[in-house]
């Protein structure tokens, strides 16, 4: 496993991607997974210069809108509705001055409604107790390189549930909060329990929406994850997602299917 970060600040809003972060699908773009996380990331910080009460990042949209360069990016975060316990929070990546993904969070305030929590799945079976699973021998990439991935079963065509961790920082010589390293890894989902595969048929997401009902936890991202394509160019990836504690949420992915 390597050791370093997917990402170098080089001004205050300004990031330099390193190659741990190249893609999968073009190995001189970026893998969506680490930028997700990166955006997060500005939005942690934007959060926190945000005076009164501490609010939760509960869902997040993405917009991939382009080609994602292995390049230099810059983010800008902006508050759109603003609010005392519901606010909403936008920001975009830009790369060569041109919007890459247009991203959309919700946050809610933090409440005490543990005497009525429950309706999630069962927690998934430790990562500790799994052999890792080489999934360098079906993507390229930097990125795919860099990851643990332990497979509660052998992988099976759109059917997977998996746990993923990496020893790299999301960005060097700074901390990273716990939804920003959760989401650095969910955009793998796409990759983990392929249909067809990659050498013959392009299937790509163009989006990713995560709801979370609670704030993961731990080093380790776990995805119980199901691919559909459907009979006119379009799929859906969707995830239930896990932390060591059991489950935080889901994501769901539309894909353009496509042969190569």
């Amino acid at each position: 496993m390597s050791t370093g970060s997917y990402y170098e600040r080089t001004e205050d809003h300004r990031f330099k991607p390193t190659a741990h972060a190249s893609g999968a699908w073009s190995t001189d773009e970026v893998h969506f997974s680490p930028l997700g996380g990166l955006i997060v990331h500005a939005i942690d910080r934007h959060l926190a210069d945000r005076p009164g009460e501490s609010l939760l990042l509960s869902r997040i949209s993405f917009d991939i809108l382009g080609r994602l360069a292995l390049d230099e990016c810059e983010i800008r975060v902006e508050t759109i509705r603003p609010g005392r316990t519901i606010e909403l929070v936008e920001a975009v990546a830009l790369i060569a001055d041109r919007p890459v993904v247009r991203a959309r969070a919700w946050c809610l305030a933090a409440i005490d409604t543990g005497s009525v929590a429950g309706g999630e799945a069962d927690r998934l079976a430790a990562p500790e107790t799994l052999a890792p699973w080489r999934m360098a021998d079906l993507w390229p990439g930097g990125y795919i390189a860099s990851i643990d991935v332990r497979p509660l079963a052998p992988p099976r065509p759109g059917r997977t549930t998996a746990w993923i961790s990496t020893p790299l920082d999301l960005v060097a010589d700074e901390p990273a909060g716990p939804v920003a390293s959760f989401v650095a890894l969910v955009d793998t989902a796409n990759g983990i329990a392929v249909r067809q595969p990659p050498t013959a048929w392009t299937f790509p997401n163009v989006d990713l929406t995560i709801h979370l009902q609670r704030q993961p936890e731990g080093s380790w991202t776990g995805l119980d994850t199901t691919v559909v394509f459907g009979p006119t160019g379009q799929g859906i990836t969707s995830t239930v997602l896990h932390d060591i504690h059991g489950p935080v949420g889901q994501a769901q992915q539309i894909l353009t299917v496509r042969p190569v």
